[in-house]
């Protein structure tokens, strides 16, 4: 029962603040039953706190709010019908924002971003992009993670069809991009089965992104001549295990470079899949934890020990995975960056000696030309060498 109030109460509400925001402009009731509708969601809001919860006189209404709740109830039609009557589907926009980082958005999703009327948001998409959401437009949450899932896919669906239909600018955030892994295609469908127009703002998918910001070619014609995507999650209603859902045989192949999405909870039966189909164990691989981030945490190992090192490193959704032996190239690059550091310091170290021989030649006052010209001008030479 509680349960039930609950959802009750928060259909209420977010009715309720449908309608005070204009967003179901076919729904506007007279003011008698929007006084009864706000002590309604007052009276939800105290189920089971205290004595106000088993208030019963909650249930009755005067003889105006009787009358009006009647004649609301005799001339109510259904919405989406109504509305698809008098007015023209507006667009909806499923709008890639890329990985993370906030400059990777594309300038046709910035200007729909601040152009919205309503926006519906992940949980992946970072504050630093919602901040450059339109002040005036209605923010709705439809997040979803690994056991909670804020609203259906189902009703995600209905929703952006509503208030389409509603005549609003809808824009329909997704981290990375729409249609690799983001339900953009289920939600296209479902919107032009009704006679929405969508439109699809491509994002810099998390693949592409990840890679680059590793300075990772995801192709290269001595490593890799393809590149694949995958995802390590399955539909709620697959119960297959892990080892049955993929043609092993077809991923396991050393020449070109996998990329699994969401793959974090299913990693040790992954790597044991390919590895069973014949691909080394000893294959480089990364993990990447909030890519392209601030919060980005790398965790590089072969193949074979990917899936302790990241058990050990304790990484968390969301995190990309690459396999192939384009990752080798991230070693030597981090092998570089090392040894150009290392020759930046002496270099460092070397600009200063010089310049402190020949300060103390200038105290001296001795001339260069003059005293250990051979020297001195040596010293300048490499001093020289060194600031080009």
């Amino acid at each position: 029962p509680a349960r039930a109030a609950d959802d009750l109460s928060a259909s209420v509400m977010f009715t309720l603040a449908a309608v005070s925001l204009g967003l179901l402009p076919g729904l506007r009731p007279l003011t008698p039953v929007v006084d009864w509708q706000q002590r309604a969601v007052a009276h939800m809001c105290d189920l089971g706190g205290g004595a106000q919860g088993g208030d019963v006189s909650f249930w009755f209404r005067t003889a105006a709010e009787a009358a009006a709740e009647q004649r609301l109830r005799r001339t109510r039609v259904d919405a989406d019908a109504a509305l698809d009557a008098t007015a023209p589907a507006s667009s909806v926009y499923l709008v890639g924002v890329g990985p993370g980082d906030v400059e990777l958005l594309t300038m046709k999703a910035l200007r729909l971003m601040r152009s919205a009327d309503l926006v519906l948001y992940d949980r992946l998409i970072s504050p630093e992009v919602l901040s450059l959401v339109s002040a005036d437009a209605a923010m709705l949450y439809v997040g979803k993670e690994m056991g909670l899932h804020t609203r259906p896919q189902e009703e995600i669906h209905r929703l952006l069809h509503l208030y389409a239909t509603a005549g609003k600018t809808v824009v329909r955030l997704k981290g990375g991009d729409p249609t690799v892994f983001g339900r953009g295609g289920e939600e296209l469908e479902y919107l032009e089965a009704r006679g929405v127009p969508v439109q699809i703002v491509p994002g810099i998918t998390a693949a592409s992104g990840i890679a680059a910001a590793l300075r990772v070619p995801l192709t290269h014609r001595d490593y890799a001549d393809s590149v694949r995507f995958v995802t390590g999650h399955a539909r709620s209603d697959n119960s297959a295990p892990v080892a049955e859902r993929y043609q092993w045989e077809v991923l396991a192949d050393p020449s070109q470079t996998l990329v699994v999405y969401m793959g974090l909870s299913t990693l040790p039966q992954f790597a044991d899949g390919l590895m069973s189909a014949g691909l080394p164990g000893t294959t480089p691989a990364v993990a990447v934890q909030d890519g392209t981030t601030s919060t980005q945490r790398v965790v590089d190992a072969s193949l074979g020990n990917l899936a302790a090192a990241v058990e050990s490193a304790g990484l968390k959704s969301p995190t990309l995975i690459i396999i192939g032996k384009v990752i080798a190239l991230l070693k030597r690059g981090e092998e570089a960056e090392a040894s150009t550091a290392a020759d930046a310091a002496d270099e460092a170290r070397m600009s200063t000696q010089l310049i402190e021989e020949l300060t103390a030649a200038a105290v001296d006052g001795r001339r260069i030309t003059d005293a250990a010209p051979a020297e001195m001008l040596s010293s300048v030479e490499k001093l020289l060498r060194l600031m080009r």
